[in-house]
């Protein structure tokens, strides 16, 4: 068996899929995904890991990134029934430390290490050398994230900015507004700018056109959006396009985050060139006066898999340089 003080389990926890990974030497490898409804507990997930792919390794630390915000080291996750438990997972797995963060906590830390090729550009911009930066995006839910430079540290500021209310800008987005609060009371960024988010916009722009629409999966709207053979799916992209540049442009103005506009989320890297040509930037940089300031702001998407991997390294090499 292998053990060094260096060897560490990494996890990126979502309510669909949870990933994992091992850390050796500043090294990250045997790279896995399982299913969370297929385990009880990240707990009986990681040890289907540790004897499978991390088979003759016994890590002595854990660093887990999980859907949901952390309470005294524990999350209770948004979207899915397990929770992650610092203290269980330290005993169960018999570590010596474990830490669990926010998973967009992980993206945040991760922008410090992505380059060029882990991007893919949405239009111009210049960074700011050492502005700060943002982070945000849609998967089973919706996170944010930023990182700001001080002297000689960074400041990494976790929201729950999914939960914030969403705004339409015109009439059209209006009745669909309108449409979604009547099945649900509060209409937040989430509810719309998710995988389940852009279902539910999909039916609501059904209700709003009264048409009968079949049912689809997100990845189902996503693809016929693409292939033009659905109406109402390629108007769900195309608003929901729409509304991630609304978004995206007031995070960049509240944040000042001249150092980037990152989406992260495993939904838009499955239709980065329809963002590309979609109503995004336009709409990021439509905010009156402060369209200028916006315009110098560079927004990509995150195309490289398992970003949070890196965040989570790096937040690792991080704690041991400093211990």
């Amino acid at each position: 068996m292998t053990k060094s003080a260096s060897s560490a389990i990494l996890a990126d926890i979502g309510a669909t899929n949870a990933r994992f990974a091992l850390l050796v030497d500043g090294d990250i490898s045997a790279s896995t995904t399982y299913a969370v409804a297929d385990y009880d507990s990240p707990i009986d997930a990681a040890r289907a890991f540790l004897a499978g792919p991390a088979t003759g390794h016994t890590p002595d630390r854990a660093l887990i990134a999980a859907a949901g915000p952390v309470v005294n080291g524990r999350v209770n996750m948004t979207n899915a029934a397990w929770t992650v438990d610092t203290k269980r997972i330290r005993q169960r797995l018999g570590l010596e430390n474990v830490q669990v963060l926010n998973d967009f906590e992980a993206l945040g830390w991760a922008l410090l290490a992505l380059r060029s090729e882990d991007l893919f550009a949405l239009g111009d911009g210049t960074p700011l050398e050492r502005g700060t930066m943002a982070v945000m995006g849609p998967g089973t839910g919706f996170g944010l994230a930023a990182i700001a430079f001080g002297a000689g540290s960074e400041t990494l500021l976790v929201t729950e900015g999914g939960h914030a209310t969403l705004s339409s800008e015109n009439r059209r987005e209006d009745a669909v507004i309108l449409a979604l609060r009547a099945q649900v009371h509060h209409v937040s960024v989430e509810r719309v700018l998710s995988g389940p988010g852009l279902v539910q916009l999909y039916h609501a722009i059904a209700m709003v056109d009264g048409l009968t629409v079949p049912e689809r999966t997100s990845a189902d709207i996503v693809k016929h959006a693409l292939a033009g053979d659905c109406p109402a799916s390629r108007q769900a992209l195309d608003m929901f396009c729409a509304f991630l540049g609304s978004v995206a442009g007031n995070v960049a103005l509240t944040l000042g985050a001249r150092g980037g506009l990152f989406i992260g989320g495993g939904v838009t890297p499955h239709f980065t060139d329809f963002l590309q040509r979609s109503a995004f930037r336009e709409r990021f940089e439509s905010k009156g006066p402060m369209s200028g300031y916006l315009a110098r702001i560079p927004t990509a998407v995150i195309i490289r898999p398992d970003p949070a991997f890196l965040g989570l390294a790096w937040l690792a090499s991080k704690s041991a340089a400093s211990a």
